[in-house]
């Protein structure tokens, strides 16, 4: 191992962080190679509190619903419901059970007791109403638009009714059908009152904006936001549903890529009120094209991360994180000749390490990809390491 490897890491803080950057991002995002590890979700915490801290950031993002995600925001600012219904409703992915994630709801409800409006930590979900076996219903996000502008604007400027509304959603459960992820007939996403639906959200979003210095004046910052994020969900869920009911192979590609698209919006519609700390799955915050196999075929699409940084530029940054072992997934010690097995060696539990000095090493070291035995791990691609301000390791992953 190179002499000199210890001196390019540090621990796993704030300031370790902000260190391997020029400045304080807009948006400071850090991946995870694999969902569901509460290890790594308490590293996470630790690293926003200290942010909030330190740092000024204020709002963190998750790979969760958006909509759902409300209702988190709403109980760590104002107490709204109880901790046991925020943690059962707030989250998608059946993320809520993770005790990872109950502790930081329960802290940034803590940190906000007692303080002014103005130095709440906020949370957020970037992610669409979305799930592997389908998309939510249009209905939610399509009448909250609409209410939101019927109530703060001339009801003639509006083109059509709630009733129309209600009569061309219809039934949700043709929406939420579970089949139609695989069987594209079962999709309503191209019907004629799916389409018609596609042509009023986007008159609505378009009011929205043409009234936009009414709105500001008149309605709260946060009540602006709310519809904002209602017209962003709305166009891109009729626009995934679109892609569901389509046949042709680049079906699979466009939902990716659509996913990402909702995901990218709903993070730079956060960074305009200040700071954001993101998590996300690798994937979704590189900023290569991202790829995977689904059913043999090869996929590809532009990342989250990837659309937010040709945005803002010099303003993101993106810190992956690589992993040494997660055995109760059969995924054991990496073989030495991986950036993860070189970093296993290290006496450090985890730590953050500065990726471009690490790219130094890997010149003389020249590791191979690592493969995983488990298809929900994606090892840490040495290609891409360039792509990234820093990296984090963390060594083995304890269950629970």
């Amino acid at each position: 191992m190179p002499t000199d490897i210890k001196d390019i890491t540090h621990a796993v803080e704030a300031a370790a962080l902000m260190g391997l950057l020029p400045g304080r991002p807009r948006l400071l995002a850090l991946g995870e190679p694999t969902h569901g590890e509460d290890t790594l979700l308490r590293l996470r915490n630790d690293v926003f509190r200290q942010l909030a801290g330190q740092e000024g950031y204020r709002t963190i993002a998750l790979e969760t619903d958006c909509m759902a995600g409300l209702v988190v925001d709403a109980y760590v600012t104002s107490g709204t419901g109880t901790l046991d219904e925020v943690m059962e409703s707030g989250f998608s992915h059946g993320w809520g059970a993770s005790e990872a994630n109950r502790e930081l709801v329960c802290w940034m409800r803590e940190f906000n007791d007692g303080r002014p409006a103005s130095e709440h930590v906020r949370f957020a979900g970037f992610d669409g109403p979305l799930e592997i076996t389908g998309a939510a219903s249009p209905r939610q996000s399509l009448t909250a638009l609409h209410a939101y502008l019927a109530a703060h604007t001339d009801t003639g400027l509006l083109p059509c009714t709630a009733d129309t509304l209600d009569r061309l959603i219809g039934d949700d459960g043709h929406w939420t059908d579970p089949a139609a992820m695989r069987e594209p007939a079962r999709s309503v996403g191209r019907s004629p009152e799916a389409g018609e639906l596609r042509l009023l959200a986007d008159d609505l979003v378009a009011l929205l904006d043409e009234q936009s210095p009414l709105l500001v004046a008149a309605t709260s910052r946060d009540d602006w936001d709310r519809a904002r994020l209602y017209g962003r969900t709305v166009t891109g869920l009729l626009r995934y549903h679109h892609w569901m009911a389509d046949t042709s192979p680049a079906r699979l590609a466009r939902l990716l890529g659509v996913r990402d698209q909702m995901m990218a919006r709903n993070l730079l519609g956060l960074v305009a009120r200040g700071p954001v700390f993101a998590y996300a799955h690798n994937a979704h915050l590189q900023r290569e094209k991202s790829t995977i196999r689904m059913g043999g075929q090869p996929l590809e699409w532009w990342s989250a991360g990837a659309l937010v940084s040709a945005r803002l530029g010099a303003e993101y940054a993106f810190v992956a994180t690589a992993l040494g072992t997660i055995r109760h997934q059969g995924v054991d010690t990496p073989p030495p000749d991986t950036v993860e097995g070189l970093l296993y060696t290290l006496p450090r539990d985890s730590c953050v390490v500065d990726s471009a000095r690490l790219s130094g090493v890997l010149e003389v070291t020249a590791p191979v990809p690592r493969t995983s035995p488990w298809y929900g791990y994606a090892p840490l691609d040495p290609a891409r390491l360039t792509g990234t301000d820093g990296l984090v390791f963390v060594k083995d992953m304890v269950p629970g």
